[in-house]
């Protein structure tokens, strides 16, 4: 007797089937608009991240079609569209007719809200061989949408550290570790991946590296930079969530408005002493990062980027006081949001919760929406360009952005350029062309009379430029990068895409050998003797070839 496996149904694919089942009766007629997000979340009684999520499969089956900054539209049923149709809508197109409906709205008759969890099939893991195991236990766990997940953590110190770990131990498939610092002794009182003998190391390539040690199963990437300046936009568009582990307002600020560009969701997590605090960010969902900042921070921010040269420099000088013990709780507490997230769960979005360890009490609180918060904007439709920044040029960016958007078009820089220094002492100027995260602030003072000298700087390139020859790369401008065009009424976001490849791999440290050359160099000096007995450990096995 043949036995077929129960079908494992999600919450995502039962909206989409009543979507497609309304398509499918002209309930929903070509041509129309389907509702808001919103709307379809009240409707349904299920999350933002699902209602996307039912979108998406829609839009994979061509029944839907996206106009960026208008909505979502129905496509007309064909033969090419109307087996998937079919198959989607499932049970719901034989459902009865009880429902009343419109040409723009959809109303359900009947309890409005679907369940929480969706059918799962009974399936008994074998504790003995499978790590994963007693996650099968858990109503809500999807193992493949676990597997197949991909999170960027931004931090890799205390708090990066207990995320990391803790992503690893749940399985979580493709991580992604980014931070510019280095380990020192006082790291290792509070970050479980660091040892003694990781003194003066890549933070994020140590974490990574005892990451994939934790859980050999997982996949894993690391970026030793600052995400503010390093960290291509593509990257970001390609996470499921974002968990930040930062230490500074300006880090966060920066984040926070990447996620949003992205339409991604963000977890952050603050810590000091015995005091932490954990928030999710959705965009559309409620306050972002900005739209929590104080009036105080705000002025506080401004004086800062006064003299952004000093911004970074104080960004860079930072340290706060923590201990293990909070960097575990908040640590959990983001690790455990990300994984709701990922399993399509709901999250309260704009909310924070405050922990206070010298007490041990907890409390939630909402911050307000602003209407004019700056962070609130979603890039449109995003244009692949086969470029790499290693090779392409500001012109020939340039000359893509005014075939599609005219004469007049510019390109916008998220990280600005640092073009010469002035000192009004000397009445001397010095021509730079720098990215500003390469000028230090010890640099802006006069070698002659240690004035601050004042700085040249621009972010709009409008072709006029005598360096529109240099690439990408070369003005600041990271791999895998989504910069913006725009004239005077639209805005064109093109990605280079020829960066992909290389700029996200999730595959550090999957060979037993390095594979990135800077490790080989590290491992294998000049004068060393390696024996080539010594199979499991020689850095250079497969790698040099050895003639008599």
């Amino acid at each position: 007797m043949k036995i077929k496996p129960v079908p494992r149904i999600t919450l995502a694919d039962t909206v989409a089937g009543k979507l497609a089942a309304s398509i499918l009766d002209e309930s929903l007629k070509p041509g129309n608009q389907l509702p808001s997000e919103r709307e379809l979340m009240r409707q349904l009684g299920v999350s933002r991240t699902t209602v996307r999520e039912a979108l998406k499969i829609l839009e994979e089956n061509h029944l839907i079609e996206s106009r960026p900054g208008v909505g979502w539209f129905v496509c007309a049923i064909n033969e090419g569209n109307f087996a998937s149709a079919y198959e989607l809508a499932g049970d719901e197109r034989r459902a009865p007719a009880s429902e009343s409906k419109t040409d723009d709205k959809i109303t359900l008759s009947g309890p409005k809200r679907l369940p929480v969890t969706p059918e799962k099939p009974l399936h008994i893991p074998n504790l003995r061989t499978d790590r994963l195991g007693t996650f099968d236990f858990i109503s809500w766990w999807e193992r493949e949408k676990v597997e197949s997940a991909k999170v960027l953590v931004v931090g890799a110190g205390a708090l990066g550290n207990e995320v990391i770990k803790n992503l690893v131990l749940m399985g979580v498939g493709n991580i992604y570790v980014i931070d510019f610092d280095t380990i020192e002794a006082a790291n290792l009182s509070r970050s479980p991946l660091f040892r003694e003998s990781d003194s003066g190391r890549k933070k994020a390539e140590v974490a990574a590296a005892r990451a994939k040690e934790l859980n050999p199963n997982v996949h894993v990437q690391y970026l030793h930079g600052d995400v503010t300046t390093d960290l291509g936009l593509g990257v970001i568009r390609r996470m499921d969530v974002i968990i930040g582990c930062l230490d500074n307002r300006e880090a966060r600020l920066a984040v926070n408005r990447f996620a949003y560009w992205m339409n991604k969701p963000w977890v952050d997590g603050a810590i000091q002493e015995l005091l932490g605090l954990m928030r999710v960010f959705v965009p559309g969902e409620g306050a972002c990062f900005e739209c929590s900042l104080t009036e105080q921070a705000r002025r506080d921010l401004a004086v800062r980027y006064s003299c952004p040269l000093l911004a970074r420099q104080n960004v860079l000088l930072g340290k706060v006081p923590t201990t293990p013990t909070i960097s575990a709780i908040i640590g959990g507490m983001q690790s455990q949001e990300a994984l709701k997230i990922i399993n399509g769960l709901s999250v309260e979005a704009g909310k924070v919760v405050h922990f206070n360890g010298m007490v041990n009490q907890m409390h939630t609180a909402s911050y307000r929406p602003r209407e004019d918060c700056e962070s609130h904007w979603i890039f449109g439709e995003i244009s692949e360009l086969p470029a790499r920044a290693e090779t392409t040029t500001m012109e020939e960016l340039l000359r893509t952005a005014r075939a599609d958007l005219g004469p007049d078009a510019v390109i916008e820089l998220d990280q600005e350029l640092v073009l010469a220094l002035d000192c009004p002492k000397c009445k001397t100027t010095e021509q730079i062309l720098q990215p500003i995260s390469e000028v230090s602030f010890e640099s802006a003072h006069c070698p002659v009379c240690g004035t601050l000298r004042d700085t040249q700087m621009t972010h709009v390139i409008t072709g006029e430029e005598p360096f529109l020859h240099r690439t990408l790369a070369c003005l600041g401008v990271p791999p895998l990068h989504i910069l913006r065009a725009y004239n005077t009424h639209e805005y064109r976001f093109y990605e280079l895409t020829g960066d992909l490849e290389d700029g996200l791999h999730f595959s550090d440290f999957d060979e037993t050998f390095p594979t990135r050359k800077e490790d080989i160099r590290q491992r294998i000096r000049l004068g060393e003797v390696i024996k080539l007995s010594d199979i499991k450990t020689n850095p250079a096995r497969g790698r040099v070839i050895f003639r008599d």
